[in-house]
């Protein structure tokens, strides 16, 4: 029996992906002005993990009962959501959206470097090894700190933008990963127990701050966390959980250079945010080297 998805369910999924997760940069950026992170971001998933966990309950899908799939779901919650997200939800107190969804985009890179180990290896090809060296320039020079203006650098910013590096190697790492592992687990319960996981350790981690005194009731901050939790985690998230065992890394990294498009866009549009000539430069040299890498992949897979 053929169990390849339907192409227009594939479709469906991916634009779910690239508009959702495109604008949730935005929705931090707001949200973390009011929102304290470590609280934003892990009563976010917190939430999403409740709500996609009574779904699976209500479909039938029983919690995990094998110490396997807690420790596979407590690992990828680690690399998902509280370096994945978590960190990027703090460095955007101080990086621009525009800037954190670039740096990101990265992630496709380090995600085909990740695919070539395991049980579901994919060999790089030499043009490809060229478009991950390309791509890891392009983010040294947008990691490079500069002020807002683009005129002077800024060390203040090195760290948060050296941070959100750091996370997209902890996501890439988290793709290939789940592409390996062995879950008895329905999909959609995996996914439930890594937001509650992820969303309780980020929880955790700031109440032990002391970041219940800096939360604010304010439209801005929970339509942010609303907007994060109902659509970031609950759908696009689900999404793209599902998509990593449909469908290639090369294929899945793609959504890193759509989604900072959308991002740019926004930011430019609502936030009247910029880039340096260094950044854009930057910024051109990762696009290119993504869709090269993307494009060597499947070249590989074809033959």
């Amino acid at each position: 029996m053929d169990t390849t998805p339907p192409r227009i369910a594939l479709f469906a999924a991916f634009a779910i992906v690239y508009v959702v997760w495109g604008s949730t940069y935005l929705a931090i950026g707001i949200a973390v002005q009011d929102l304290p992170p470590g609280l934003l971001a892990g009563v976010r998933f917190i939430i999403a993990g409740l709500v996609l966990g009574a779904l699976a309950l209500s479909r039938g899908q029983p919690l995990p009962r094998s110490a396997a799939d807690w420790r596979t779901a407590a690992t990828l919650a680690v690399a998902f959501i509280v370096l994945g997200n978590g960190v990027v939800t703090w460095a955007q107190q101080w990086v621009p959206s525009n800037q954190a969804a670039l740096i990101i985009a990265s992630s496709a890179l380090f995600t085909a470097w990740f695919g070539t180990f395991g049980r579901r290896g994919v060999p790089l090809s030499r043009a490809t090894k060229i478009g991950l060296f390309a791509g890891l320039c392009g983010t040294a020079l947008l990691v490079w700190p500069m002020d807002p203006d683009g005129m002077a650098p800024d060390a203040g910013l090195l760290w948060p933008k050296a941070a959100i590096v750091m996370s997209t190697l902890a996501w890439s790492w988290g793709v290939m990963h789940s592409r390996n592992a062995i879950v008895t687990m329905k999909p959609l319960m995996f996914v439930a127990c890594q937001m509650l996981v992820g969303g309780s350790i980020l929880t955790a981690i700031g109440i032990a701050d002391g970041q219940l005194a800096e939360w604010s009731w304010t439209l801005a901050g929970i339509g942010g966390l609303l907007y994060l939790t109902v659509f970031g985690s609950c759908i696009a998230y689900a999404t793209y959980m599902w998509l990593i065992n449909q469908t290639s890394p090369a294929r899945i990294g793609t959504i890193a250079y759509v989604n900072p498009a959308i991002a740019t866009a926004l930011g430019w549009w609502l936030l009247d945010e910029s880039l340096s000539p260094l950044q854009l430069g930057g910024t051109a040299i990762i696009l290119a080297s993504v869709a090269w890498v993307t494009i060597s992949a499947r070249a590989i897979g074809r033959r």
